[in-house]
């Protein structure tokens, strides 16, 4: 089995490195002092194990669980016995270690892992209630036509969404969850309870925030996963 390490602790990761040494058929193919760069290896790479740490600045162990497409099996590491019940929330996870984990422990864990069953997402294909290109929208008595791919940040205002397209912004007295059924999810994503973003616009990501077209759209901390998920990161 081929395994990769997840730890912002240089020693907490030598531990587990040493650990899986003692394992004859576990391989440590790469080790991560964070989860950004642990995504954009697993983007180019598989593994059947991860050895994850919950508790990790800026993105946490149970962040990056979200992120992931087609997960392989988790075993999540802490020191923190208080974050198991949200571990084992994900199909994934199929082991809980708490620090300093001993061999025995581990060598538990491990059969875990081989008797374990993870199942993998369906391919399927993206269903959406619109897989036009065009949107109308209602404004005074008027329907005027959107190209989708023009449509760069739409935004709630109480009663009403404001959307902002390359020419021209529109108000339209709608909700944003209403409209959010009706964009195509290969184009929109919604990254904060006020805003839905045209994920192909994005020019920059930089701390809690996306920068489209001279638009600065912040990003909460629930739909940040789900755009590291979608970002093909290199």
């Amino acid at each position: 089995m081929n395994c990769i390490i997840i730890d912002d602790e240089s020693t907490a990761r030598a531990i587990v490195k040493q650990l899986c040494s003692k394992i004859p058929d576990l391989d440590v193919v790469e080790e991560f002092d964070n989860a950004i760069s642990a995504i954009k290896f697993l983007n180019q790479q598989t593994v059947d194990v991860i050895f994850l740490d919950i508790q990790m600045p800026g993105f946490s162990g149970v962040d990056f669980v979200q992120t992931l497409k087609n997960p392989p099996k988790v075993v999540m590491t802490t020191s923190d016995t208080d974050f198991a019940i949200a571990a084992y929330e994900y199909e994934c996870i199929v082991d809980y270690l708490v620090k300093p984990i001993t061999f025995d422990r581990f060598e538990k864990s491990i059969v875990k892992i081989k008797n374990s069953k993870v199942k993998q997402a369906p391919s399927t294909a993206e269903q959406n209630s619109s897989e036009g290109k065009d949107l109308y929208i209602n404004i005074d008595r008027r329907l005027i036509k959107l190209k989708l791919d023009d449509i760069l940040v739409i935004e709630a205002k109480g009663d009403y969404i404001d959307i902002k397209t390359v020419n021209e912004d529109y108000r339209v007295h709608t909700t944003l969850k209403k409209i959010k059924e009706k964009l195509p999810e290969r184009l929109f994503l919604q990254i904060h309870r006020s805003y839905i973003i045209n994920f192909t616009k994005i020019i920059d990501i930089e701390d809690n925030s996306v920068l489209i077209a001279k638009n600065v759209v912040p990003i909460s901390r629930s739909n940040r996963p789900e755009l590291m998920r979608r970002l093909n990161l290199l």
